[in-house]
């Protein structure tokens, strides 16, 4: 029998409570994610992810943890991140001494930056962070694409500098306008992360950066042609098609490649993303409850719809987020009605469970024990990487 747990689904609160064990138990259900609203302090924490594995210790424990402004957990000892930008930044610096600045010191600092978090997060027993951002920072002020490499040190303008961001919803998350230099900072992160025992998740393929409307609260649309979308934001996917283990795809609309969103679109995910650009790790739709996500082929979808075409289209996994809480719509009800939609959907032959949608996300959890919290505050490597975060 074909076995396939897709949902990633949320909680309430601090605790597990009778509703979410009953939840997380559903064969449907393959993991959750976490946001500050989950958080008191570093024992509760703990405490919570303990709790949730032992209900079931398959299940995938997620956040978005990039740093900068995306960081859940940011105080009882969490390390604040920088936003990525920051690493921009500094690959662009001319050297100075006695500080980092410049490429390699840049390269190192994001490897820092990736071990901290992942090993921060996996001594509170989290899984996986929905880290790096490979979307391209298109700021006015950001340095064409020739320069950024190609310039002496200091040369060009700085990749990190104010200015008006293109997008409203990336802005500093992104490392750099340059695809090259995104790519190899995110590299460097992505290694820091596997040294601490944590997969990876670039986002938002193709790439988010250069539309100004937020998915969150609108339905973004790039009219650029797929030739240009391939030749300079989608690339760092095709250069880290062999390090990257999962993807999340955009809630946006690219009209010269597909009407849908490219979340739910079989062209950007099997045709160019696992065809074209050779990814072969998993993929995460986007949150469904985003605006960008609740209107596909021009009519407004359910979720258990929304989820369907997801699927259908080559997500191995779908998030809704910020349904579980009693002051949402519906007091919660979402979560029930989309496990029970999709089994409904899965009985009517709407959509066909994977096995190697099911190895992909298994494949995410870690392999290796987590250091414990006293351990790692202590560890040589974990106090090198801190030395490298300013």
């Amino acid at each position: 029998m074909t076995f396939h747990a897709p949902l990633i689904i949320d909680i309430a609160g601090l605790a597990l409570t009778k509703v979410d064990r009953r939840r997380l138990k559903h064969p449907l259900v393959g993991g959750l994610i976490l946001f500050a609203r989950n958080w008191q302090d570093r024992a509760q924490l703990t405490a919570l992810c303990r709790d949730i594995k032992r209900v079931r210790s398959d299940l995938l424990i997620c956040v978005d943890h990039e740093g900068g402004r995306v960081q859940r957990f940011k105080t009882d000892g969490f390390t604040h991140l920088p936003p990525m930008r920051a690493l921009g930044d500094m690959w662009m610096a001319p050297p100075k001494a006695n500080a980092h600045a410049g490429p390699l010191d840049a390269t190192n600092a994001a490897t820092a930056c990736g071990y901290v978090l992942g090993a921060e997060l996996r001594a509170c027993g989290v899984d996986l962070s929905f880290t790096p951002v490979l979307d391209l920072d298109y700021q006015e002020d950001a340095p064409t694409k020739a320069q950024a490499l190609s310039a002496p040190p200091g040369g060009a303008a700085s990749l990190g500098r104010p200015g008006a961001s293109r997008s409203s919803v990336i802005g500093s998350r992104a490392f750099a306008r340059d695809p090259r230099v995104v790519s190899l900072l995110a590299k460097s992160l992505m290694h820091g992360l596997l040294q601490s025992g944590m997969a990876n998740c670039g986002k938002h393929f193709p790439g988010h950066g250069f539309v100004k409307a937020d998915s969150h609260i609108a339905i973004p649309v790039d009219k650029r042609s797929l030739k240009a979308i391939l030749a300079d934001d989608a690339a760092p996917y095709r250069w880290l098609n062999t390090v990257t283990t999962s993807v999340m795809p955009a809630h946006v609309i690219y009209p010269k490649v597909d009407a849908r969103p490219a979340g739910f679109s079989s062209t950007w995910l099997n045709d160019i993303l696992r065809g074209q650009l050779g990814f072969g790790g998993a993929i995460f739709s986007d949150d469904l409850s985003m605006a960008g996500a609740r209107v596909i082929d021009g009519q407004p979808v359910s979720y258990t719809h929304g989820a369907v075409v997801a699927l259908a289209a080559g997500c191995d996994m779908v998030l809704l987020c910020n349904q579980s809480t009693a002051n949402s719509e519906g007091g919660g009800s979402a979560v029930d009605e989309l496990i029970a939609g999709l089994t409904e959907a899965e009985l009517k032959g709407q959509w066909q469970a994977r096995d190697a949608s099911e190895v992909r996300r298994r494949a995410l959890l870690p392999r290796t024990p987590a250091l414990e919290w006293d351990a790692l505050m202590v560890q040589g490597a974990y106090m090198q990487a801190l030395d490298w975060i300013d």
